[in-house]
């Protein structure tokens, strides 16, 4: 899937082209007000492609600022699921999934972590809450919720 949170009014159509380049046809998404954000729009877009597709659509999008995006694709008999989210405030983050949807930490991202922290017991949950993407979903969550009208089952992760 293809979630644009939000996107100034002028940049709706590079938004298209430019996924429109990584799927190899024209695309037009179904754009509508979003109520979180004055003056942006908002869509969402399924899509099929090889592995590798979600990275390239996250890429495509690389350099629009301005944009809320998230871009998830699902795990193969063979590869990992991915997902990338991007706001304004925090640039994008990259996270492997399994097949259950999860997001799984890779055993560096856990040692860096720790070294990290150290024995800062603090330092290590906001690391690990980085390492999930945390304060992307933070920023997102509002913008997600726009689109109750039309219900999509979330993971959402729980802080303690």
């Amino acid at each position: 899937m293809l979630f644009v949170h939000s996107s100034p009014r002028a940049l709706c159509p590079h938004l298209e082209w430019a996924a429109g380049r990584v799927l190899g046809r024209a695309v037009n998404f179904d754009w509508a007000p979003q109520p979180v954000l004055r003056g942006t729009l908002r869509a969402e877009f399924y899509w099929e492609g090889d592995t590798g597709t979600g990275a390239a659509l996250a890429s495509a999008f690389h350099g629009w600022e301005d944009v809320r995006y998230e871009v998830t694709q699902d795990p193969t008999a063979s590869s990992d699921g991915a997902r990338y989210l991007h706001t304004p405030s925090l640039g994008i983050h990259f996270a492997q999934t399994d097949t259950a949807g999860n997001v799984v930490i890779p055993e560096d991202r856990m040692r860096y972590a720790m070294e990290v922290a150290g024995s800062d017991v603090l330092a290590l949950h906001r690391e690990l809450h980085a390492a999930l993407g945390q304060p992307w979903d933070d920023e997102l969550e509002p913008f997600r919720h726009a689109s109750d009208d039309n219900p999509v089952v979330w993971l959402h992760s729980f802080a303690g």
